[in-house]
């Protein structure tokens, strides 16, 4: 048994090359890259993310290397990281990885960016550094288990980490320091559930916090600063305090062999992903029996404890994003509407129709879906109909979900929805960046992704 497997972890971090990497591995980071792209742009104009970027241009420079997505502004590595983490995960359609219960790119590649820029690193430094930051964040969140996710937001804690192992790989740190950057980030890890319950605006602050955290990490490494040796395993680590069912082995699981990054799914819905099972199975048994909102007289989901945990608390759901939390919600949209997507929450989730038919969704423990979760995500529902039927809907795969995924068209239209909605950029200028993200692993060095006269 490794007794050190954060020592393990840090020197994978250190000494992975982009030449080790699988091929399909790098096309699907690639894939990754650019769906994180259209979450950043649509988080232009939201509240939080906008305070978030006012206080980053108060407190940093007017200008810098590194690129603020949602106004195209320069920064320092620190602070465009922090906006641009902040500003993709507002539209709840980044990625994440089922077994960590994890959203891997709105950390990673905020980080990677912004100091790949800085550093003027090539497309390959840039992606073999996010798959890093993949590979790192994704087993400190198994490592940290299912009891960890039902206080704890996963992407503020274990993304602190991934942030930090793409940071200090793009900085080249040794595997001492990059132990070291482990450790810092480490003992700065947090974010908690608790905003869900006053539909307060934290949730963007855990990845900007992350990313920061995790970018700041690796630099005071290079810099000679130390920290924890055992940061996660040791009797006063992240596990001692923020767990009850870690499992070391989780962190070295067959490093280089499994790429974690594989496994992670794209978010077709615009809401949390808890919900997404649920969305689709109604979405099946809606089709399969041409079945309308208002036959509906009760709607059950059945699902993990971590859906309740998490979406449990938003009975009555006050802003956009909170109405993302919302199991009745997103299912009255998916009835009513036929989607849940970007547009139909904002227009619709206060509906007169959508509200009743949230009224009418409860959601119930089931030992199966309870079983298979993370590694699956089971989607079963129930619905009773006012003529007396009892229908029910399953999928085993969501829509996103490696056996289910996106292509590159339907990940350029996802893209190409994102920043329009929150007219971060145009059409034309969204093509252009397409063809910069298929080709990122042939560019000399990372340069400003909007700028038109600059491309990567």
């Amino acid at each position: 048994m490794n007794d050190r497997p954060t020592e393990t972890l840090a020197g994978f971090a250190a000494h992975l090359r982009y030449e080790s990497i699988p091929a399909p591995v790098a096309r699907r980071c690639e894939d990754l890259f650019l769906d994180w792209l259209g979450s950043a742009l649509a988080g232009r104009g939201a509240k939080p993310v906008e305070a978030i970027a006012r206080v980053a241009r108060l407190m940093g420079p007017h200008e810098g290397p590194s690129e603020i997505l949602i106004n195209r502004s320069g920064s320092t590595p620190l602070f465009a990281a922090m906006v641009n983490a902040a500003a993709s995960h507002f539209a709840e359609q980044d990625d994440v990885h089922n077994g960590s219960v994890f959203h891997p790119a709105a950390v990673v590649f905020p980080a990677a960016l912004a100091v790949a820029q800085a550093l003027g690193r090539s497309g390959r430094e840039l992606l073999a550094a996010s798959v890093v930051g993949y590979e790192v964040g994704i087993r400190v969140g198994e490592f940290l288990g299912r009891s960890h996710y039902r206080t704890f937001h996963t992407t503020g804690t274990a993304g602190t980490l991934a942030a930090a192992a793409a940071t200090g790989h793009l900085l080249r740190l040794a595997p001492e320091r990059m132990l070291h950057a482990f450790g810092s980030a480490g003992t700065q890890a947090a974010g908690l559930w608790e905003f869900l319950r006053d539909a307060a605006d934290s949730k963007q602050l855990h990845t900007a916090h992350a990313a920061a955290s995790g970018l700041m990490s690796a630099y005071l490494a290079l810099e000679g600063l130390t920290g924890a040796r055992r940061i996660l395993e040791g009797p006063q680590g992240l596990a001692a305090g923020m767990s009850s069912d870690a499992d070391p082995t989780r962190l070295v699981d067959r490093l280089g062999e499994r790429w974690a990054l594989a496994e992670t799914s794209f978010k077709f819905h615009a809401s949390c992903r808890h919900t997404h099972p649920a969305a689709d199975a109604l979405l099946q048994l809606m089709k399969a029996h041409d079945l309308r909102a208002e036959q509906i007289r009760r709607l059950t989901a059945h699902v993990h404890q971590g859906a309740i945990d998490v979406l449990g608390p938003v009975v009555d759901p006050q802003t956009v994003h909170h109405a993302k939390f919302s199991m009745g919600t997103v299912l009255g949209l998916i009835a009513c509407r036929g989607a849940a997507g970007l547009s139909e929450f904002e227009n619709g989730y206060l509906d007169t129709d959508v509200v009743a038919l949230r009224e009418r969704v409860t959601m119930e423990l089931d030992g199966e879906v309870d079983a298979a979760y993370p590694s699956r995500w089971v989607g079963k529902v129930t619905v009773d109909t006012h003529d007396g039927r009892t229908l029910c809907g399953r999928v085993d795969e969501p829509k996103g979900d490696p056996g289910n995924s996106l292509d590159r068209t339907e990940i350029e239209a996802k893209a190409l929805r994102l920043a329009s909605f929150s007219g971060a950029a145009g059409a034309e200028e969204m093509h252009a960046l397409f063809a910069r993200v298929w080709t990122v692993a042939e560019a000399p060095v990372v340069g400003p992704l909007l700028a038109a006269a600059r491309a990567i």
